[in-house]
């Protein structure tokens, strides 16, 4: 039979074994729940660094919103209106060929005002706007000649405002021109020819300022002024 002493040694070891039961309960509680904590904690910090890159796609919105901006610059309006561009090839191709229509009964009283009309009328244009002559002349005369011409604008060849020159809107624009000939009402000859030629916008009206055979000549350069 044991001893009062042996069951108080027994009893205080039992409580000691429990104590320490406790003891260890607490800290595993205390440590797993830090890492809960923990882990609670690291989720915001995900969500910070979701909305983060949130932040960087708006960023990209905003350059494609700037390279929309820049893109707009396409939208600037352009040195020459759209229906300004036809008017002034309307212009060229009537004057081109104008030129080329005639008849052997023609004389450049009554034939010339109507295509200087369409031009700037300086002398160059005056000297440019003629008939056939001499020879050329005379033997149409002869054959009872006539041609008829037709004129296409190809393309254009450069649009300008030259703002601090002063003369305003110019475009010189590649035409093509057809121009088929008759002796006594039977077709003689075709011949096409592409030229140069430019036009300038004065008082609102476009008016032809030179022409050239394409890649020659100093087309639609201002006339001197002055004595």
């Amino acid at each position: 039979m044991d001893s009062p002493a042996e069951n108080k040694r027994s009893a205080v070891l039992a409580l000691a074994l429990l104590g320490a039961l406790l003891v260890g309960s607490l800290v595993v509680l205390i440590v797993f729940d830090g890492e809960d904590g923990a882990e609670a904690d690291a989720k915001p910090n995900a969500t910070t660094a979701t909305r983060g890159a949130g932040t960087g796609t708006g960023a990209g919105s905003a350059a494609g919103t700037a390279g929309a901006q820049s893109g707009a610059a396409s939208g600037v309006p352009p040195i020459v209106q759209p229906d300004d561009l036809v008017e002034a090839h309307r212009t060229m191709a009537d004057y081109m060929a104008g030129l080329n229509t005639f008849k052997y009964t023609d004389d450049t009283a009554s034939w010339a005002p109507r295509l200087l009309a369409l031009t700037e009328g300086g002398e160059t244009m005056k000297k440019l706007t003629v008939l056939p002559s001499d020879k050329a002349w005379a033997v149409c005369r002869q054959s009872k000649c006539s041609s008829t011409g037709q004129a296409f604008v190809r393309r254009d060849a450069l649009i300008a405002d030259e703002l601090t020159r002063g003369s305003g809107q110019t475009i010189s624009s590649v035409v093509e021109v057809t121009a088929t000939r008759s002796n006594d009402g039977r077709k003689a000859e075709t011949e096409t020819n592409t030229w140069l030629v430019s036009a300038r916008k004065s008082g609102g009206k476009w008016q032809v300022s030179g022409f050239d055979i394409y890649g020659l000549g100093n087309v639609g350069a201002p006339e001197p002024k002055g004595g």
